[in-house]
């Protein structure tokens, strides 16, 4: 959620998991580790229940991913290696939904999206199979001032925290976010989660909310936005608003190895609760990932803020991995649900990424929030396939 998610980096994400996500992965390719992207044209026919979706919540999604595609640079090229073409091909089709101010039909968005894009099956090292995750929005309880019931601060972005895009020096880092601090002239690291624990912003005026429970606090910072209720009965909403640029480490790795947690059983849910089991052993495991999120009050806003900087939608918003994916590109997902195993089949707009989201055929489903979407969410980590829509303005790319 600008994530690194500044949600440039994380959205969030479902982190936590990334341990998850990896204890579980993928067959990895025989010959390399490092992701290759790959572009199959294919029909429509050819995508798995493409005619039973419900292509006008989608049309939704894409139209807040227009109001920032219309705003960039026209000769900007998207994707890796310029493969989705410019954002002059993607803005002449942004045009042409803005024309339908009244709503769409689910039939009329189905042909819209065909008369204007192409498809293509995603591949990774020639596989088309990768790994899909889950992320939400979390709600806490909370305070505007320190009490001593509420007594855990959610910081705003400090004024000394500098990022910088590194894909403005280096192509070949396009993507890629490093944050710190400037020190005699230099950029150095920011403190890390176990010293902002200890007091390192305290008393600098940064603190934007308060709430009661550390562990749903280092959630949040995973998922990278959320609500907060509270006693009043307002509800705050908050996003990503910066990260200190600190490696991010997912505990559920941890667990895994210590044998506290099995490979099979890790999620979001078992993870919760050995923390809370372990109320002596936790903040040390959590001090771990010393990754470290800021936070900004959004008003206003009919969702949490994605990296593309528009408001999400429930069940329509993917997070990848933009060294490979444009933001704003629809994406036909299959997959499947995790509590019911019953197929996930549906246009979604990349409009997130985070750190544990990695490769071409990576993808992170935002499910809302709520009760059933946190249990979904966390237990998420299903094999799935993505197809992507490019416009058929840009000449038809074929990468190995």
């Amino acid at each position: 959620m600008s994530f690194p998610r500044s949600r440039y980096l994380v959205l969030f994400v479902f982190f936590v998991l990334a341990g998850c996500a990896q204890f579980d992965p993928p067959r990895k390719p025989a010959k390399s580790a490092i992701p290759s992207l790959g572009l199959i044209p294919v029909q429509y026919a050819q995508m798995p229940d493409w005619r039973r979706d419900n292509h006008a919540e989608s049309f939704g999604a894409f139209l807040r991913s227009c109001t920032k595609i219309l705003k960039q640079p026209i000769n900007q090229q998207l994707g890796k290696d310029g493969f989705a073409g410019t954002i002059g091909n993607w803005q002449q089709i942004c045009r042409a939904a803005h024309e339908f101010n009244g709503g769409i039909s689910p039939d009329n968005a189905r042909r819209f999206f065909e008369s204007w894009f192409y498809a293509y099956h995603l591949t990774d090292n020639g596989r088309n199979d990768g790994l899909i995750t889950g992320y939400y929005e979390p709600e806490l309880r909370g305070s505007r001032r320190r009490t001593q019931k509420y007594h855990v601060a959610l910081y705003r972005r400090p004024p000394d925290l500098v990022s910088a895009n590194l894909g403005q020096f280096r192509k070949d880092w396009k993507g890629r976010e490093v944050a710190g601090r400037i020190k005699n002239g230099r950029l150095v690291p920011y403190a890390n989660r176990a010293s902002i624990s200890r007091g390192a912003l305290k008393g600098k005026g940064l603190e934007l909310l308060w709430v009661d429970n550390a562990i749903d606090a280092f959630f949040l910072h995973i998922q990278g936005s959320g609500r907060v209720v509270l006693d009043s009965g307002e509800v705050v909403r908050v996003g990503y608003a910066g990260r200190n640029g600190q490696p991010y480490f997912a505990i559920g790795r941890d667990l895994v190895k210590s044998g506290a947690i099995s490979k099979e059983n890790i999620s979001l849910q078992t993870i919760r609760a050995w923390l809370e089991r372990n109320p002596g052993r936790a903040a040390a495991l959590m001090n771990k990932n010393k990754s470290y999120v800021f936070f900004r009050e959004l008003k206003g806003q009919d969702g949490p803020i994605g990296a593309q900087g528009v408001a999400l939608t429930s069940g329509r918003s993917l997070a990848v991995d933009r060294k490979y994916l444009p933001l704003g590109a629809p994406i036909w997902l299959s997959t499947s649900d995790p509590l019911t195993n019953r197929p996930i089949r549906r246009l979604m707009i990349a409009q997130d990424t985070g750190g544990a989201i990695t490769g071409p055929v990576r993808g992170d489903f935002f499910w809302g929030a709520g009760d059933q979407a946190r249990e979904a969410a966390g237990r998420m980590k299903q094999q799935g396939q993505l197809y992507i829509l490019l416009p058929r303005s840009v000449k038809r790319p074929y990468l190995s």
